[in-house]
């Protein structure tokens, strides 16, 4: 039986701080779900940071291009999940879908929890579209080349990625997040991309980071008609919701448990640090 997701809305918290905290909060939810607690969608979105991907970190200038960054007032991070760069802001919703383990499932399939992503955000996008009264915009998942953070599984309108889904799993369970571009320049972000490889790769071989084309990169705004600011960033998030509601066959239990660990900010810092350093700089 699939357990029933609890959804957990921080998009109207603060967007500063430490970004590594969400992360943290993902890890520590997550051994709550493996432990026996509900299932979890956490959407969150965070101001002024770039996350890197472990690969990303071992290029050959990516101390200068992170100083580059500091400069600008932006922080950057390594995230333990995969992936390449993205650069985060108050336009960009990550949502975080945080599931059980069934080792049986698993072993037959283990990318049907990143089609489970696919099909959530391809179904919100539609809801918000017809919450717009738009028409509903065709989401295609595939490879962008060109896209910043390319992967099997990014997700597109019109050959334009807008979302991007990478994996952490843990012993018990398994975090798919996924950031969603939803208002302002997809292109605008990517040239910010582009200018971080274009510094930390100096002398890389060009199979060790990907060659961004801000072209290929645009916001569910510029896509479809589901809006602009926080009319379209509330229309993506309630269709996620919608989607989350229509899926729950029974009440979410345990609920209580997870409110505990969102109250225990100490806990949230002490993991968000040891992430820090877990996946620092080489």
């Amino acid at each position: 039986m699939i357990r029933p997701i609890l959804i957990l809305d921080r998009t109207h918290t603060a967007l500063d701080g430490d970004v590594l905290e969400h992360f943290a909060l993902d890890e520590l939810l997550g051994r709550h779900t493996g432990e026996g607690g509900p299932a979890v969608c956490h959407f969150w979105r965070h101001a002024g940071s770039f996350v890197m991907g472990s690969r990303d970190s071992r290029l050959p200038q990516t101390r200068t291009a992170v100083r580059a960054l500091h400069a600008s007032g932006i922080d950057a991070v390594v995230r333990h999940s995969g992936g390449a760069a993205v650069p985060l802001d108050a336009g960009v919703i990550n949502v975080s879908l945080i599931l059980p383990i069934l080792e049986s499932i698993h072993r037959q399939n283990f990318r049907q929890d990143f089609q489970r992503m696919v099909s959530l955000i391809q179904r919100a996008v539609m809801q918000a579209c017809r919450a717009a009264g738009a028409e509903e915009a065709e989401v295609a998942a595939g490879e962008i080349e060109g896209a910043f953070c390319p992967g099997d599984y990014d997700l597109s309108v019109g050959g334009r990625k807008f979302c991007g889904i990478a994996q952490r799993r843990q012993r018990k369970a398994l975090i798919i997040q996924a950031f969603v571009i939803v208002e302002g320049s997809g292109s605008a972000r990517a040239r910010l991309v582009r200018s971080f490889y274009d510094t930390a790769a100096a002398g890389a071989d060009p199979g060790q980071y990907p060659l961004v084309i801000p072209e290929y990169t645009a916001s569910l705004e510029e896509l479809t008609g589901i809006g602009s600011g926080k009319a379209g960033i509330a229309r993506f998030i309630e269709g996620v919701k919608q989607v989350i509601r229509a899926e729950n066959t029974e009440q979410v239990m345990n609920a209580d448990a997870v409110e505990l660990i969102l109250a225990d900010k100490a806990r949230i810092k002490e993991t968000a640090a040891k992430l820090r350093q877990r996946y620092e700089l080489p």
